[in-house]
């Protein structure tokens, strides 16, 4: 019996899918784990930077967990993962970035734009591939501008910025290895 062309074509796909599902190396999230990898514990940052808020670390390490839940099919657990995510906040610097053209004040000169830079210090394990574990810095920045805002103000948007980055930073590096 013969075929007709586009059962053909889905017969075709259905078998390219299956084999790349079965090679288990390849996710449609952009993961790249090996298929015996269930598990990652991510630990509590810690603030060890002297600067930002109290509630820092712990927005830091829900939105890591939270970004690890929905692109992944790996379980969060407490203990004994077969990833381990673990860190500190090392680094919250303001910088002024940009002067103004209308001089000083009182305090000194006047910034056009203020940036906010974070580092976060992360450590990685790989307990099946030791090879793949590492442990490094990563930071972002974003600006405001002082003369429209206030840092009180700003520092929540400017927070969610700099972490949405920072998280998928360390999200590239340990899973989806970019």
């Amino acid at each position: 019996m013969k075929l007709k062309s586009s059962a053909r074509i889905q017969l075709l796909l259905m078998g390219i899918l299956l084999s790349l599902q079965g090679c288990g190396f390849y996710s449609f999230t952009g993961t790249n784990l090996s298929p015996t990898i269930r598990t990652i514990t991510i630990q509590p940052f810690v603030n060890e930077s002297g600067g930002g808020p109290p509630t820092l670390s712990q927005t830091f390490t829900e939105g890591l967990r939270d970004f690890y839940q929905r692109n992944t099919n790996l379980t969060i657990t407490p203990n004994d993962g077969d990833l381990l995510v673990e860190g500190m906040i090392v680094g919250w610097d303001l910088a002024p970035v940009a002067p103004t053209a209308s001089g000083t004040d009182e305090r000194g000169d006047l910034a056009g734009q203020q940036r906010l830079t974070i580092a976060v210090r992360v450590i990685f394990v790989n307990t099946q591939d030791e090879s793949a574990s590492f442990e490094r810095n990563f930071s972002y920045w974003a600006d405001y501008n002082p003369n429209q805002t206030d840092l009180q103000s700003a520092e929540p948007r400017l927070i969610d910025e700099i972490f949405e980055r920072i998280i998928f930073d360390v999200f590239n590096a340990t899973v989806a290895n970019w």
